[in-house]
């Protein structure tokens, strides 16, 4: 007989009449059990690294990342996705975030649509999903039945999968060919993992797509040259960076950014 393991996830909080506590008590204690986030996060970063380097590769490649998940870790995934264009000017289609029930799901709660073991295959072979990719799968209990299926049609087909949980041991770390085990411990709110859970997560995807960018030269020095000049305070922004490295005058280095379209691409022109 398999043994069960335990959900860490659904343990009781280890704080009890949260409703008679005072306001400032409810903050601090949460406050107390957010500090211990980064702490779990510390423990994996060997993991964290792995998955880094292994999506480097593919990515020069034209492999893409592709994030699935349901409800808060789905929405992370989204989330961590939709900011690698603006921020590293990457095409909008080489980091995917994908949630059970799709985009819909991102406002309001679909239900029952991250119990479908097949949906997020299906999802994903819309997007001609392929060996040369990677696939995240995040869930904070490790059982989602939407997550775990669409990790092991991948694998099936010989795509690296990752499992992101804050279960360790849990079906999804078990089945994914590189886990991210990062146990926060109990909920303040008990089984609310849109806190710790969700935060953890927040934490690990950050890591993965910024050292991810790193990585491939999309950014250089400290600076995001590769950004998207959306808005007026981008501009100034990516202004004042090209002032920083080529010693321009800030009229200058505007019009040299307008010209180009990007740090970068400026930096590079007027280096030659």
């Amino acid at each position: 007989m398999v043994e069960k393991h335990i959900k860490i996830t659904e343990e009781p909080s280890n704080y009890d009449r949260l409703d008679e506590m005072d306001t400032l008590d409810i903050v601090t204690n949460i406050n107390n059990e957010d500090k211990k986030v980064a702490d779990a996060v510390e423990l994996v970063l060997p993991q964290v690294a792995k998955v880094v380097d292994e999506m480097a590769q593919r990515f020069e490649k034209g492999g893409r990342l592709f994030y699935i998940g349901a409800g808060t870790s789905g929405r992370l995934g989204i989330l961590d996705a939709s900011e690698i264009p603006p921020t590293f000017g990457m095409p909008y289609d080489r980091v995917v975030g994908l949630i059970a029930g799709g985009d819909q799901a991102i406002r309001k709660a679909v239900e029952n649509a991250e119990d479908d073991t097949l949906q997020a295959w299906k999802d994903l072979k819309e997007y001609d999903i392929n060996c040369n990719d990677m696939l995240i799968g995040i869930a904070a209990s490790g059982t989602t039945p939407y997550v775990l299926g669409g990790i092991s049609d991948a694998k099936a087909h010989g795509i690296l999968t990752v499992g992101i949980t804050n279960n360790p041991g849990s079906p999804l770390a078990q089945s994914a060919d590189i886990p991210i085990e990062v146990n926060v411990g109990p909920e303040f709110l008990t089984g609310s993992t849109r806190m710790k859970s969700g935060t953890s997560q927040k934490l690990v995807l950050n890591m993965i797509s910024t050292a991810l960018m790193i990585r491939v030269g999309r950014v250089k020095g400290n600076k995001m040259v590769n950004m998207q000049l959306s808005n007026t305070k981008l501009v100034d922004r990516g202004t004042r960076y090209i002032m920083e490295e080529l010693g321009l005058d800030y009229e200058e280095a505007e019009k040299a950014l307008k010209k180009y379209g990007s740090v970068k691409l400026a930096i590079d022109a007027l280096k030659k």
